[in-house]
């Protein structure tokens, strides 16, 4: 029964993709600090999102795994409460979804009913691009399952709506993908894997975006058009690495070890806009956005950028979050939430300059541009 419910959903899904109109309008800008503001016309019918923790909104909560965010404090000023988001609120995908003029999308692993109208999240805390990415956390989805599981989404409607009229939904779609960040955190700088040994940072980004490029061709084989790819942030940064160094700044050599990667995922795009007809694949430069919040952090309205605001040991990084810790009471002044990762209100701010941003931050278009190309 379950699966005949989830079956006429999605097809209403893809129905909705076919038979609206779309262009235009454009959403309202939301408060500042997040939350759920009114709504103008959608500019898509709907957003699909594959990724990792830095977007994961509860896929991993049932899963036997060490990568679980479903406690308090996580969610203390999201108004569902801890739903698995790693934020003390908004992902950078909640913000995007409703600067698009959609609601906030359910996680794969827990969407029902009406929700699933307007698109699914299937990303994955500890998932890589490489399946054996994130394996000391146990249970995670990877990117491959991740698009399988995309895959199923769309096997139910395929013998229901048609072929044709499927792609043709599919192409007015948002999908939003942002992968690679424990491919080095949780793969590349682990003692416990051999990868470091292996591969050099250039042909280990090498590594990661031919496989990449394979797993992107198969979202649009399925039928995805317009994509928005977010490059990795300043991970030398993040409060877990500065943790790691006597003088608690920031790590130049972790920050270099990812350069090629952004860089390899740039041409990537550009050679898939050239090979794909019809393909929009943009770049969301999380690195560019996350230096200028770093260096000028007053003008964000910031005041600690090197240490969580929620966890234990140096810098607030050496151990993550746990749960039923009491978080700090300023989060809006914080760069940082937990050890790894960003508080909402950082997550705001790259959502909302990933949206309406120029080329130093959204190449070749932004997030805009791109739902409103036809």
């Amino acid at each position: 029964m379950r699966s005949l419910i989830l079956e006429v959903l999605v097809i209403m899904l893809i129905s909705a993709c076919v038979a609206q109109d779309y262009g235009g309008e454009t959403a309202a800008a939301p408060p500042a600090n997040g939350g759920e503001g009114a709504r103008k016309r959608q500019l898509v019918p709907a957003m699909f999102v594959f990724g990792d923790s830095l977007i994961d909104n509860g896929n991993n909560n049932d899963l036997p795994s060490f990568a679980k965010a479903n406690y308090f404090p996580y969610g203390i000023d999201f108004n569902n409460g801890p739903t698995g988001r790693f934020s003390n609120a908004y992902t950078i995908v909640d913000q995007i979804a409703e600067l698009l003029g959609l609601p906030l999308t359910p996680a794969y692993s827990e969407a029902r009913g009406e929700q699933m109208l307007h698109g699914i999240n299937y990303a994955s805390a500890a998932a890589g691009i490489l399946d054996v990415t994130g394996r000391n956390f146990v249970g995670r989805i990877p990117f491959n399952q991740q698009v399988r599981n995309f895959e199923t989404t769309l096997d139910r409607i395929t013998g229901n709506l048609g072929a044709d009229d499927m792609s043709r939904g599919l192409a007015q779609c948002l999908f939003f993908v942002g992968m690679g960040s424990n491919d080095y955190l949780n793969n590349y700088l682990m003692p416990n894997y051999p990868t470091r040994n292996q591969y050099n940072a250039q042909q280990y980004a090498s590594l990661l975006v031919e496989r990449y490029t394979t797993q992107l061709t198969r979202l649009y084989n399925l039928g995805g058009r317009k994509f928005a790819i977010a490059g990795l942030g300043m991970m030398g940064c993040i409060p877990s690495i500065l943790a790691q160094s006597p003088t608690g700044n920031c790590s130049d050599a972790v920050n270099q070890l990812v350069q090629p990667f952004n860089a390899n995922v740039k041409t990537m795009l550009s050679s898939l806009n050239s090979k794909l007809p019809g393909s929009k694949f943009i770049y969301i430069d999380i690195a560019n956005m996350f230096r200028d919040i770093l260096t000028h952090p007053a003008a964000y309205g910031f005041q600690v950028i090197d240490r969580g605001c929620c966890g234990i040991g140096r810098n607030q990084g050496q151990i993550t979050c746990l749960p039923f810790q009491t978080p700090c009471m300023n989060r809006e002044e914080y760069v940082f939430w937990d050890a790894f990762h960003p508080t909402s209100h950082v997550n705001v701010i790259l959502g909302r300059r990933a949206f309406y941003g120029g080329l130093d931050v959204a190449y070749p278009i932004n997030i805009q541009q791109l739902a409103a190309s036809s």
